[in-house]
Order: C-alpha cells, then structure tokens, then sequence
C-alpha cells in the first residue's frame, strides 16, 4: 500500500520530478511492478503463437499421406518432390526443391515454423529396403554442405531405403539425422511434422 505519495511540480526539470515520483511508486508497489513486467513477455508470447499459426495456414494443408509403397514406386525426382511437398505439409511454407546435378547434398530447403533452416538429401532406392544402403559418401558430403554451404540449421538425410553401419556411425557423430524406412513410413502417414520426430 503506497503511504508517501506527494504531488510533484511536472514542469520542473523536463519532467524529471515526474518520473522519479512514478519509479518511487512502481519501486513501493512490487504488484504493479510484476504486472507491468509481464504484460511484454505476455504480448511477446502471444505474438509469435500467431506467427507460428499464420505460417501453418500458408503451408500446404493439402500433401497427401503417402505409402511406403507409393515412396518405392516414385523415380528419384518425385521422391524429392514428395519430401518437399511433406515439409510443406508440417508448416515450412517456404520448401522449394532444389536437388539435380551440381546441387551440394541440398534436395530440399525449408524453414520451419521455428525458423530453423533445414537442409534435407534424399536418396531414392528403387527397390527399397532391399536397394543398395546409403553409405558413409552420401552422409559426408552433407555433414560437409549442409551447414557450412546451404547454412542449414537442421541437416536431414531421407531414403526409402536403408543406411550403413558406418553411415550411421558417421552420421550421429556429425549431428546429421538420418530418416530411413519406418520414420519415413511414420512422417509419411502425416502423424506429426519430421520435427517431432527425430
């Protein structure tokens, strides 16, 4: 309860008086100090739950769920394809496809609704599971591009197929997550967007 509040001359000093008068009151009322004090946290929260809900709107709702038998039957540039079109689907608005010849271990780039950069490789195998497994090579070459080239924040690498020992070994040492057969099968479905699942 404020005891001492006195009235102050407000033009003296430019206002001087006047605000040390009310850092006095704010100072001898430890709710309104609080309060106040919450009232930007409060606003900065809600602000960036709208941001996250207006990037979900823009995203593509409309990404079908896919098989794993769907996946095996794609050439390797619907696969790509599919991969950014599921990115889209998770709230990352901005995935564009970019893989080809010459494309640094990058087929997918997105941002998602954290603002984090993700730089995703697929490798398609034709005959899934029982294709050749993606090795150590492919997993390299994106430890290398994927954060130092593409300034990915979140490095992906996605088969339908299945990873070497070595290719895993290398992979978990470099922080680059490997999304194989039943992840993608999960991610796929349309459960819950990548990032809830690695």
């Amino acid at each position: 309860m404020v005891t001492d509040l006195q009235w102050v001359d407000v033009g003296s000093d430019d206002g001087t008086a006047l605000m040390t008068a009310t850092v006095k009151f704010l100072l001898s009322t430890p709710v309104i100090l609080v309060v106040s004090g919450l009232i930007p946290v409060v606003a900065a929260a809600w602000m960036v739950q709208r941001r996250r809900a207006a990037t979900r709107r823009r995203a593509t709702p409309s990404a079908p769920p896919y098989t794993l038998e769907q996946l095996d039957s794609m050439q390797p540039h619907q696969f790509e394809l599919a991969v950014r079109d599921l990115m889209r689907r998770d709230g990352c608005a901005d995935a564009v496809e970019v893989g080809g010849a010459g494309d640094l271990g990058a087929d997918v780039k997105a941002t998602d609704p954290e603002g984090r950069r993700w730089v995703v490789q697929c490798k398609h195998r034709r005959n899934g599971r029982s294709g050749s497994a993606v090795g150590s090579p492919d997993v390299q070459v994106l430890s290398s591009t994927g954060r130092g080239v593409h300034q990915g924040d979140v490095v992906v690498l996605v088969s339908n197929g299945r990873f070497t020992k070595p290719a895993i070994d290398f992979a978990r040492s470099q922080e680059v997550h490997l999304v194989g057969r039943a992840l993608l099968r999960e991610w796929a479905s349309g459960s819950r967007p990548l990032w809830e699942l690695l």
